[in-house]
């Protein structure tokens, strides 16, 4: 529950950051924006536990381990007629991503709010806003109002 900053204008979580790498990592944790209606429903869904208690937990209570949620999401992704063995919950993360980088969010503060680099944003992004950066990219073009055929 201390994670969320439910009580500002501009609600946030503070997320972990991961652990990748060699070497023993120092967990810090990074302000990522939330909208105000998901604030407010983590926060009721957690009112009645202490700060120190996770701010999700299973309906029974328990604390979520590492992989609880993949039967759940296959579950899901098996109901809306998609093939789980092709959209994992990963697929959110990227989702999250491209809309970011296609709502023109700085790729340094997508990088950021997603744990990755802006580097690597490159290497599996470009081929998906390719054609939209096109279009914001034309946007700055100088047009001259010159009719060069006469």
């Amino acid at each position: 529950m201390q994670d969320l900053q439910a009580d500002r204008p501009d609600p946030r979580l503070m997320m972990p950051t991961s652990r990748k790498g060699r070497g023993k990592k120092k967990i810090t944790r990074r302000p990522v924006p939330i909208p105000a209606l998901l604030a407010q429903r983590l926060f009721e869904a957690a009112a009645s536990r202490s700060g120190a208690e996770p701010l999700l937990v299973k309906t029974s209570g328990e604390r979520w381990k590492k992989s609880d949620h993949s039967r759940l999401f296959k579950r899901v992704i098996k109901s809306v007629g998609l093939d789980p063995a092709e959209v994992t919950l990963y697929a959110l993360r990227h989702s999250s991503i491209v809309r970011q980088l296609l709502g023109n969010v700085p790729a340094r503060v997508v990088a950021v709010n997603h744990d990755t680099s802006v580097a690597m944003l490159e290497r599996t992004y470009s081929q998906h806003i390719g054609d939209h950066w096109d279009a914001v990219a034309r946007r700055t073009l100088l047009e001259t109002g010159t009719d060069w055929q006469t």
